[in-house]
């Protein structure tokens, strides 16, 4: 994990404070790739966000925090001050405790999460007080964006024992993400797979190794550097990827998007199987190319930059 390709304008916020009633046992301390679940989604945030709040529940048992090397993980540990207050009480506490203006929410429970959709929410909150998708036909209140500035309608909610976000949506500016633009982004729709039951549990384990098995199937490596606008957002110059054996540009921008959100709708179309139309691809620092199906090679060196620069 780069550091350098983390967003410091965002907080991730993280609720382990559910009953886990139907699965049976604690979901934060299921075994996921070989780590407490809660371990699991804590790292995969991490690589997108500087900031880490995990929301527990008074005395609930959590595992260390610590990467495999036994090093501590950079999270902010706090609890709820009232057991069980549901989702409104997880979000008020961990939006509190945050040291950002925006938190992005989710559940000790969605081991699938996808970061270019994440960065997509936070990327809409501009104009917002809340980012919310819509899927399947529910609000996900718990894979959503939030402000600061909804912390007092939330503690309102407490006091009236509204313990659902979504009395929060019509009182506030709300952005609606359908799923149009979710599956742009997340075909399957992976990021809601959250594990209820048993059932969920093996499904999720086999899904998350699935995904293990494809990227174990790429024997082609690149090199990517970025210039001008693209640096800027990916916060880094440099990046190399693995690809499938008759990669083409656009396996490119999909492993790139996978890797540096922050690049999609700027740099890389929402699609993510091509660039915008104000940025350009050289291979190799020979030939300006702009046909995502043009063929990339092993060792290839792929250079994106501004079109105006020379595209």
């Amino acid at each position: 994990m780069n550091r350098e390709e983390t967003r410091d304008d965002a907080s991730a916020i993280i609720l382990t404070g559910g009953k886990s009633s139907r699965m049976g046992r604690p979901k934060a301390l299921l075994l996921f790739d070989g780590e407490p679940l809660i371990v699991h989604i804590v790292r995969t945030l991490e690589r997108l966000f500087a900031e880490t709040i995990v929301v527990a529940a008074p005395e609930q048992e959590l595992p260390p925090l610590r990467r495999s090397s036994g090093q501590a993980l950079p999270v902010t540990l706090v609890q709820d001050e009232v057991a069980y207050q549901g989702p409104v009480g997880g979000i008020y506490y961990g939006l509190r405790a945050a040291g950002r203006e925006i938190g992005f929410v989710t559940s000790c429970d969605v081991p699938l999460l996808n970061l270019s959709l994440i960065s997509y929410l936070i990327s809409q909150v501009s104009d917002y007080d809340v980012v919310v998708p819509y899927w399947q036909g529910r609000f996900q209140p718990l894979h959503a964006v939030y402000r600061q500035s909804v912390t007092p309608l939330l503690e309102e909610q407490l006091r009236r024992g509204e313990l659902r976000p979504i009395f929060l949506f019509d009182k506030v500016r709300t952005r609606e993400v359908h799923e149009d633009e979710i599956l742009r982004l997340d075909p399957e729709g992976l990021s809601f797979l959250n594990m209820n039951t048993p059932e969920d549990y093996q499904t999720a384990l086999m899904r998350w190794n699935e995904n293990r098995q494809r990227v174990a199937n790429l024997c082609l490596s690149c090199t990517v550097e970025l210039f001008g606008v693209a640096r800027l957002r990916a916060k880094t110059a440099e990046v190399s990827l693995a690809l499938p054996e008759e990669a083409t540009l656009s396996h490119v921008f999909l492993a790139l998007a996978e890797r540096l959100p922050a690049l999609v709708g700027t740099v890389i179309t929402p699609e993510r199987n091509s660039l915008t139309s104000g940025h350009a691809c050289n291979i190799n620092g020979l030939d300006f190319v702009r046909n995502p199906n043009v063929k990339v090679h092993p060792g290839d060196r792929i250079f994106i930059i501004s079109a105006d620069a020379g595209g």
